[in-house]
């Protein structure tokens, strides 16, 4: 079975509290951050940060072809690290890969995001054709205390090609709260 995103948020925050982590920061790339909206939203009293990297899904675009083509019109242009890791993270996903595509694509993250108390930097390639600037405005908007930022001349996989810019953002926004 394939679970839906408010159980990884469950079994992220079963985690959380057996390992007796404090405050964590919960980092989130793509549908990474729906999962981490929702143990924000589920879990209030893990008292972490997150950090939302490359949002998904926008509003009227939940629909796998859709998703499918804005990814590959993202990964036209990069580099050999980037296809080779994206390769092999979606092989090692193997047959349940159509169904982690659904629990994504039915989840609608606009619903959790008001409910986020947690201190949260929404943050995006420049050049993301996966997470557009309208749709990550409209995502750290909708969370309480949320920020966003950009890494100039990255694209959705930003934090694999070259991840110290986006590194150096996270920790910034860190030593601000």
């Amino acid at each position: 079975r394939t679970p839906t995103i408010e159980r990884l948020a469950d079994i992220v925050a079963a985690f959380v509290r057996a390992e007796r982590i404090q405050d964590p920061v919960l980092i989130g790339h793509s549908m990474g951050t729906q999962v981490i909206a929702e143990v924000a939203a589920r879990h209030p009293d893990l008292h972490s940060r997150l950090v939302m990297i490359g949002p998904t899904v926008q509003i009227g675009q939940r629909r796998a072809l859709v998703q499918l083509r804005k990814l590959a019109k993202d990964l036209a242009d990069e580099s050999p690290k980037v296809l080779i890791t994206g390769a092999r993270e979606y092989l090692r996903a193997g047959p349940n890969l159509r169904r982690k595509m659904r629990a994504m694509l039915v989840h609608r993250p606009e619903i959790v995001y008001p409910r986020i108390s947690a201190g949260t930097l929404v943050l995006r390639g420049e050049a993301d054709t996966v997470s557009p600037r309208d749709w990550c405005e409209f995502v750290a908007a909708a969370i309480p205390r949320a920020r966003l930022r950009e890494v100039p001349g990255s694209g959705h996989e930003t934090m694999i090609k070259n991840p110290e810019p986006a590194a150096r953002l996270i920790l910034e926004w860190l030593a601000e709260l």
